[in-house]
């Protein structure tokens, strides 16, 4: 029985995906206690955030070196304090680069470790595994590939499937999902998900609504969602305000608290920042055009550790370019515009690529959440 909990989780995806396995740890640990970092999804399932899981949604060199000293100093007093009280084990969800480091520290106290959603060693930065192996007792895998990777490494690792394709349905009912938008159901959507990021919100939410005034010029039946982490709403307001949408707001541009799941049912076709997100977006089976955008120093380092022709996970996955992906210089306005356009007007693509996502869907889904709490409490009675 797993009484006492160390998580840490960062940013908006990471809370979601811990607070699916939270849920299932307390149904078996009804006085479970959590703490760490993590968001409002945790905290529902009883989770005490020390911090919020916003203060490690950051993503490139520079992004992260501006905030150095500060998460550093976060991670310290994580470590002191469960060095002090040692929990029964430690789970760090995604966030490698902070979790890692403090993984390797717990460890070596005698914490039982584990890592939930594997480093994407099989795309950058391979040599991680090694710090993986002297960090984790453990490793849950979110895609079927990676066990075997760290099975041939010596590393204990389980394949647990995707939460998220266990959450999200097979089937959706898009016109239920438009409506709960104010949308008509034969409106024509566009869901525009600039991240979750501030510094995300920062490169890409311009670019994209100065795509959507050239959509909007190319048709009047297309109508925007664009579903909001809330903190960074004003930001996303004012980019689209900068744009000259300011007229739109409310009536064919509906700024979202949220609600992303509900955008992405909706829509017909998303422009969608490179992420989490694009998984969902595959999983409702929407056809997407995946942008990216970030400080040229960070995206110059990024490419040499490269070791994949795609970048969005729907393409990794499929080992395809399924759907376009238009990174840095690439993701211009026009561009963007571009290719939003063609799925529009391409509804026999659009078909295709929904039965390719609709096998991914059935690869991806198992009883993560039951997987994940056996490989926990077995690592626990070691």
């Amino acid at each position: 029985m797993i009484q006492h909990l160390g998580m840490v989780a960062g940013e908006t995806s990471g809370d979601m995906l811990a607070a699916h396995v939270l849920g299932g740890l307390r149904a078996r640990n009804p006085g479970l206690r959590a703490e760490g970092i993590g968001g409002l999804r945790m905290a529902e399932q009883g989770f005490k955030a020390w911090w919020p899981s916003e203060k490690l949604a950051v993503r490139g060199y520079a992004e992260v070196l501006r905030h150095y000293r500060e998460i550093v100093g976060i991670r310290k007093q994580l470590a002191a304090r469960w060095m002090n009280e040692k929990p029964q084990i430690f789970v760090g969800v995604d966030a490698p680069d902070f979790n890692l480091d403090l993984e390797l520290k717990l460890r070596a106290r005698g914490v039982r470790t584990v890592h939930f959603i594997s480093p994407s060693i099989w795309a950058w930065r391979p040599e991680r595994i090694e710090k993986i192996r002297a960090a984790c007792d453990h490793v849950l895998c979110i895609f079927p590939f990676e066990a075997e990777i760290y099975e041939r490494a010596g590393i204990s690792a389980s394949y647990v499937g995707h939460p998220l394709a266990s959450v999200i349905p097979e089937q959706i009912d898009q016109n239920a999902a438009k409506a709960a938008l104010g949308f008509q159901s034969d409106d024509k959507v566009l869901a525009i998900l600039p991240g979750s990021r501030a510094a995300e919100v920062k490169y890409l939410a311009l670019r994209q609504f100065q795509a959507s005034v050239q959509v909007f010029a190319a048709s009047d039946a297309i109508k925007i969602a664009v579903p909001c982490v809330p903190s960074l709403k004003p930001a996303i307001e004012a980019a689209a305000r900068e744009a000259g949408l300011g007229s739109h707001l409310g009536k064919r541009v509906k700024l979202l608290d949220g609600q992303s799941h509900t955008a992405l049912a909706a829509c017909d076709v998303t422009l969608i920042a490179s992420g989490t997100a694009t998984l969902e977006a595959a999983l409702f089976k929407k056809p997407m055009v995946i942008v990216y955008n970030m400080h040229p120093l960070s995206w110059w380092l990024t490419q040499r550790k490269r070791l994949q022709p795609w970048v969005g996970l729907p393409n990794i996955l499929c080992k395809d370019f399924v759907v376009p992906e238009l990174l840095q210089s690439e993701a211009s306005p026009q561009a963007m515009a571009q290719a939003v356009l063609r799925w529009f007007d391409s509804p026999a693509d659009c078909a295709r690529v929904a039965v390719r996502f609709a096998h991914l869907h059935a690869e991806l889904k198992r009883d993560t959440v039951a997987l994940a709490c056996d490989a926990m409490e077995a690592v626990c009675a070691r």
